[in-house]
């Protein structure tokens, strides 16, 4: 069979081994290109054979953009109630809301009141902030899901929503790590509570954070680009994940789950490790006092801090679970933890910091009743 076989605009429909055979042997790859594009079976086979044949052809199919071009991904968002999907974008836009609404707050608050410019406060405008980026990563794919049922979404793209979810998620456990070290100095050392911590010290702090996150997820990208897709991918979430795009793949990826367990084991992991031992620290010292009093005013400083801790690694330990042992699990339980990791922590850490950091509190109902005094 040759190129004078397509003149007439038919498409061959089935072909035999011997033609898939005759392809490989002739010089007609232009020819296979069309028969590929057209997912016949036996062109599909002389293709395979061909790579075999030829090392040029083989890195041209390592790479995604194939003769079947860019993968495509299809976000989802709640499997059997697609037809509830306005529904439910009511309360899941109400929560982002309040969690934008309330983390500006919280950073006005501290940008604006100079008393307010201590080592503490630093590190939860930078929690804030980490809070802020999440919401705004996730919720451009979650609302065009559930407002306009627009599902795909470019592999670039994707990957791009992936490195900002999870270098934020990675940066969000580091500033909760420092938050807790600044916790630990405050109680043991408090007369050199600001000697240790000085405003370089928190500036070092921050950047050494921002710079382990984006740099452990960086390499996270050409990892998942030279995998290889199918021509449509359906994901298990309304936004892009690494593990999710992993498992989407079609060949080897034994590098990727070996890389993605290092980068948890390197952030989050050792983060909660060293968490722990900072409260064990300080519940030692403050087990050390003997006014009841001095020691329910130390642990009330935490108490914010726990919050913030439960809400970040609760869901994440929930998700990691269920991933695990619960294959048998619907697909909407998968959905539903993945997004109250993403969802929760950024609405809960201003209203936590809000209600018991008195300062902050203080602050707010003080603006407020300026506001209420002014418009009467």
């Amino acid at each position: 069979m040759g190129p004078a076989s397509l003149k007439g605009g038919r498409t061959p429909a089935v072909l035999g081994t011997d033609d898939a055979a005759s392809i490989i042997a002739g010089y007609d790859r232009i020819l296979l290109l069309l028969l590929l594009g057209q997912k016949c079976p036996a062109a599909e086979f002389a293709w395979q054979r061909l790579a075999q044949s030829s090392p040029q052809t083989n890195i041209a199919m390592a790479t995604n953009h194939s003769v079947f071009g860019p993968p495509a991904f299809l976000l989802t968002g709640f499997p059997g109630l697609e037809k509830s999907h306005a529904w439910i974008s009511v309360p899941i836009c109400s929560m982002y809301f309040v969690s934008i609404a309330g983390n500006c707050t919280i950073l006005f608050m501290i940008w604006t009141d100079q008393t307010l410019h201590e080592p503490m406060y630093y590190f939860l405008s930078m929690l804030a902030l980490s809070d802020l980026g999440l919401s705004s990563a996730t919720l451009p794919t979650m609302l065009s899901v559930l407002w306009f049922n627009h599902r795909r979404i470019h592999f670039d793209a994707c990957l791009i929503q992936m490195y900002f979810i999870h270098t934020l998620s990675i940066a969000e456990s580091g500033i909760l790590l420092a938050m807790a070290f600044d916790r630990l100095v405050a109680i043991r050392n408090p007369l050199r509570y600001t000697m240790i911590l000085t405003n370089d010290t928190v500036i070092k702090i921050g950047l050494g954070v921002a710079l382990r996150a984006a740099f452990l997820v960086f390499p996270a990208s050409f990892l998942l680009k030279r995998l290889q897709y199918h021509k449509e991918n359906v994901l298990s979430y309304s936004f892009c994940v690494h593990q999710d795009i992993m498992k989407a793949s079609c060949t080897d990826r034994r590098i990727n789950s070996i890389y993605g367990l290092l980068v948890m084991l390197s952030s989050t992991a050792v983060d909660s490790l060293l968490l722990v031992l900072s409260y064990i620290m300080i519940l030692k010292t403050v087990l050390g006092v003997a006014s009841k009093e001095e020691r329910f005013k130390a642990l009330n400083t935490c108490i914010s801090h726990i919050c913030a801790v439960l809400t970040f690694y609760i869901p994440m330990l929930g998700l990691t679970m269920i991933h695990r042992y619960g294959k048998s699990a619907p697909p909407i339980a998968y959905i539903l933890i993945a997004n109250i990791y993403l969802l929760v922590p950024p609405l809960m850490n201003p209203i936590v910091y809000s209600v018991k950091t008195k300062q902050i509190r203080a602050r707010i109902l003080g603006k407020f009743r300026k506001m209420t005094g002014a418009s009467q």
